[in-house]
C-alpha cells in the first residue's frame, strides 16, 4: 500500500491544474468532488482494448475509454455515447452511425504540443480495421469473424488496404457493411474491444501502448505503477453532461490499487479506506448479514465457472473419463457448504440464467452422479481409478473461493472415482498463460459476460476462435474445441433474426457441446459489493459494468448527518 500512498502527490497535482469553474451541487443536488478509492485483486496484463481479456481490466479501463455506443448500468441496455445516433438499412445489414461534434481525446504527449485533438470518423475505421488485423496484441477478431464485410480477408493478409465493411463517409459519419443480419451488433460495439483510441497512441508507444490510455472517457490518467497504483483524474474536457446540464464527471479522481489479498482489502474498506469492495474473501461472507454501516449489493451475476478438460490428450480424450468427472462432482454441496451460497449450481451448461427465451431446459441437466460416473471410468478402462494417471488441477490463487472449491472438487474426485488429483495452484497470469499454450490438462476458467447475450457464451467455444495452428496460444476457445455441429449451428444463430428461433439453435449448439462434455459446468456466481454509506448512484447489474462518471459522494451521509 505504501506505493499508493506515494501517488497521493500526483492527485493533488492533478486538481490544482487550471479547469473551468464549476458548481459544487448540480441543480438536482448531486455535490462534485471526492476520491473514489478501488482495489483490483486480479493482475492487470495489459490496458489496451485489443488486449483487455481480464475483468480488472476492463472496469479500470472503461473510465478512460469509450465506444460507439455503451451500456446503461442500470439495465444493460444499448445507449449512444460517441455516435449521438444511428441507422440501419431494410436489410439489416447496413449501419450508418453520426458521431458527437466537438470530442476530443486526452490531452497525452503523443499528440502535437500534448493537447488531444477531435475524433473524427477516420479514428473508427482505424480501430476497427485493428480489430481485423491478425498481431500479437490483437485478442478481439472473433468479435467480428464472419460477421463484418471484409474482416476475414484483412485479418487473412488478402485485403492490406482495408476492410471493406467500414467506411467514413466524412469527417462524423461511419458505415459499417455486415455479411448477414445481425441481432447482437450493437451490444458488440459497446464490446472493449470496440472501444475508440488514436492512432497516435500506437504509432508514439508501440508495444507500450498496452499500458498508456489515451480515450475520450470521463477520466484520463494521472500517474500508474503496474501491479501497484493508478491515478485517474477528472477529465476537464469531457463531453457529457447529466439531465441538468450540468458537466459529468463528479468526482475528482479514481485512485486503484492492485493488492491480491482479499483479506486485506475487506480490511481497508472496513477502515473506510477504500470506497468499495467487489468478491468477498470466502471465509467473509458474515460481512453482508446483520447491521452494518455500509451498502450491500448483490445480483444474479451473468457469469459461469468451470474445470476445462484437455481433450487432446488422454486420459481426457475419452469423452467417458472427461463425463465420470463431470458426475462426480457435487455442486450443490459446493454452493452451499464452499461458497456460503453466494452462487447458484450449473444445472444446464455454461449459459448463465437469466436471457429472455432462451429455452434452458432443453440443455441437458448437469448432475452429481456418482455411480453412473464409476460405471463410465471403468467402461473407459480405469476401474476405480486404476491406471490413470495423476490428474494436476490448476487454478489460479485469486478471486472469491477459487482454491477452496477445487479443494472441495478434488476431494470428491478421489473419494468417487479413486482418482489421484493434485490441485495445482498458481498466479493468475502464470495460470491463464499456461492454459492459452495448452500446457494445462485440467482447470479452473470463468467467464463474466462482456456482452450480455448467450452468444457471448458459446462464443468461447466456437471451432474458429481457436487458431489453427496448435503451437500459438489459443485466448477464447481455450479447451480448442472443434464440433462441425456445434459450429453450424452456432454460426447460424448468429445470422438469424428473429428472437426464438436465434435462442433455440444456441441452446441447441449448447446441448451438442454439454454432450461432448469438454467442460465440467460448476456454479454461476451471485454478485456481491459493499459501499461506503456515501456512494451515489453506482447501481450493481450481472455484468460489474461500471459507468465512474455518474458517481458522486453524498457529504451529508459520510458526516453522518
Amino acid at each position: 500500500m505504501l506505493r499508493a500512498l506515494l501517488l497521493l502527490p500526483l492527485f493533488i497535482a492533478a486538481c490544482s491544474s487550471p479547469e473551468p469553474a464549476r458548481e459544487r451541487k448540480t441543480p438536482s443536488g448531486r455535490c462534485y468532488g471526492g476520491v473514489f478509492n478501488a482495489n483490483e485483486s486480479e493482475e492487470v496484463s495489459s490496458l489496451f482494448p485489443l488486449s483487455l481479456t481480464q475483468a480488472a481490466s476492463q472496469r479500470v479501463a472503461a473510465q478512460v475509454y469509450e465506444g460507439l455506443v455503451r451500456l446503461d448500468q442500470r439495465d444493460l441496455s444499448v445507449v449512444p455515447s460517441l455516435a449521438e445516433t444511428w441507422s440501419v438499412d431494410a436489410t439489416g445489414t447496413e449501419y450508418t452511425f453520426k458521431l458527437r461534434q466537438g470530442v476530443l481525446f486526452h490531452d497525452d504527449a503523443c499528440f502535437p504540443e500534448g493537447r488531444g485533438r477531435e475524433l473524427r470518423a477516420a479514428d473508427v475505421v482505424y480501430c476497427f480495421t485493428r480489430i481485423c488485423t491478425n498481431a500479437p496484441e490483437n485478442k478481439m477478431f472473433w468479435l467480428l469473424q464472419d460477421r463484418l464485410a471484409g474482416a476475414n480477408l484483412h485479418y487473412a493478409g488478402e485485403s492490406p488496404a482495408g476492410v471493406k465493411g467500414v467506411q467514413a463517409l466524412d469527417d462524423l459519419t461511419v458505415r459499417f457493411l455486415l455479411t448477414s443480419p445481425w441481432p447482437g451488433f450493437l451490444q458488440v460495439l459497446a464490446h472493449q474491444g470496440c472501444w475508440i483510441y488514436p492512432a497516435e497512441l500506437v504509432s508514439h508507444y508501440g508495444a507500450d501502448a498496452l499500458w498508456h490510455m489515451v480515450g475520450t472517457g470521463a477520466f484520463r490518467v494521472r500517474g500508474f505503477t503496474r501491479n501497484e497504483a493508478m491515478v485517474l483524474e477528472r477529465n476537464p474536457k469531457y463531453w457529457r453532461t447529466d439531465e441538468d446540464g450540468a458537466p459529468l464527471p463528479y468526482l475528482d479522481a479514481l485512485r486503484y490499487t492492485f493488492v491480491a489479498d482479499k483479506l486485506e482489502e475487506l480490511a481497508a474498506f472496513e477502515k473506510g479506506s477504500l470506497s468499495i469492495i467487489y468478491e468477498l474473501p470466502v471465509d467473509r461472507t458474515d460481512v453482508i448479514t446483520g447491521e452494518h454501516d455500509y451498502v450491500v449489493q448483490t445480483t444474479p451475476a451473468l457469469t459461469i465457472q468451470f474445470y476445462g478438460f484437455n481433450s487432446g490428450k488422454p486420459p481426457f480424450n475419452d469423452v467417458r473419463v472427461r463425463q465420470a468427472f463431470s458426475l462426480a462432482i457435487d455442486r450443490q454441496m459446493l454452493v452451499d457448504s464452499v461458497l456460503d451460497g453466494l452462487a447458484v449450481a450449473a444445472e444446464h451448461g455454461i449459459v448463465a440464467a437469466g436471457f429472455k427465451d432462451y429455452p434452458y431446459d432443453t440443455v441437458p441437466r448437469t448432475a452429481f452422479d456418482p455411480e453412473r460416473a464409476r460405471h463410465l471410468l471403468a467402461e473407459a478402462g480405469y476401474p476405480n481409478g486404476h491406471g490413470l494417471p495423476t490428474i494436476y488441477l490448476q487454478v489460479n490463487n485469486n478471486g472469491f473461493g477459487y482454491v477452496k472449491v477445487a479443494e472441495a472438487a478434488q476431494a470428491m474426485l478421489v473419494r468417487e472415482l479413486g482418482a489421484r488429483v493434485i490441485s495445482s495452484v498458481l498466479p493468475a497470469e502464470q495460470h491463464y498463460d499456461r492454459v492459452a499454450h495448452d500446457q494445462a490438462m485440467f482447470w479452473r476458467e470463468g467467464w463474466i459476460a462482456d456482452h450480455p447475450d448467450p452468444e457471448n457464451f458459446l462464443a468461447l467455444f466456437y471451432g474458429r476462435n481457436a487458431p489453427a495452428d496448435t503451437a500459438k496460444p489459443s485466448y477464447l476457445n481455450s479447451t480448442r474445441y472443434h464440433n462441425a455441429e456445434f459450429d453450424s449451428l452456432f454460426a447460424l444463430a448468429l445470422r438469424t433474426s428473429d428472437t426464438r428461433k436465434r435462442m433455440g439453435l444456441m441452446a441447441d449448439a449448447e446441448r451438442r457441446l454439454m454432450e461432448d462434455a469438454v467442460v465440467a459446468p460448476l456454479y454461476h456466481e451471485r454478485s456481491v459489493r459493499l459501499l461506503q454509506r456515501w456512494v451515489r448512484d453506482m447501481p450493481i447489474n450481472g455484468m460489474e459494468y461500471r459507468d465512474m462518471s455518474i458517481v458522486w459522494f453524498d457529504p451529508a451521509a459520510r458526516s453522518g448527518r
